[in-house]
């Protein structure tokens, strides 16, 4: 398969929505993000609208809502839109808190399509491979930058990870589950001390 000149547009574009912003903690800029998932939507199999819905995931979750997702509907079409619009756990403004925001993004790919499940594997991949990279480099501080923490951020991407395998196997799913296997063996959980009851 080989891409069209929409893959250049989409580039152009989400360039023009995130060239200012960064990824937490690491200060890199959030276009690397987005071409890495794009790039592993492409590696395991992904069409060219997933492709470009991949580059374009975030764009209407962080840049602009509906009037973003109208624009992509009218460069790239509807399958593109759709896709990315899915691929938001929020569409509201001020955002539900996060844990309900992940509960009902996690519920709603439980039932989602396999070219919608591609994309969020594909985004939780590159998104626990970069911690594992980061907790190898500079520690545990890591987990500060999530808001859920060491707990909830791998809540979050263990419960994405039993979402995405409901009704749907790929291989992009084993690789996610060796690099969740890594992040607890960097950095295992702290042990619980005893309670002073057991202590001597």
């Amino acid at each position: 398969m080989s891409y069209t000149e929409r893959i250049v547009d989409a580039i152009r574009l989400a360039h023009e929505l995130h060239a200012d912003q960064r990824r937490k903690g690491s200060g890199t800029p959030y276009l690397n993000h987005l071409l890495a998932v794009a790039a592993l939507v492409g590696e395991y199999g992904g069409d060219e609208d997933q492709f470009i819905a991949a580059i374009l995931h975030d764009a209407v979750e962080d840049q602009g809502g509906k009037p973003t997702l109208k624009r992509i509907r009218t460069q790239f079409g509807p399958a593109v839109a759709d896709l990315v619009w899915e691929c938001s756990d929020s569409h509201t403004e001020p955002r539900p808190p996060w844990q309900m925001r992940k509960d009902q993004h996690i519920a709603h790919v439980k039932t989602s399509s396999p070219e919608l499940r591609l994309i969020i594997a594909a985004d939780k991949l590159h998104n626990a491979q970069s911690i594992l990279r980061d907790l190898r480099q500079h520690g545990p501080d890591v987990w500060k930058r999530f808001q859920g923490g060491r707990k909830g951020m791998l809540w979050y991407l263990e419960s994405m990870m039993a979402a995405l395998q409901q009704g749907w196997t790929h291989p992009i799913l084993d690789e996610l589950a060796m690099i969740l296997h890594e992040l607890k063996v960097q950095d295992p959980a702290p042990k619980e001390k005893p309670s002073e009851a057991l202590t001597p």
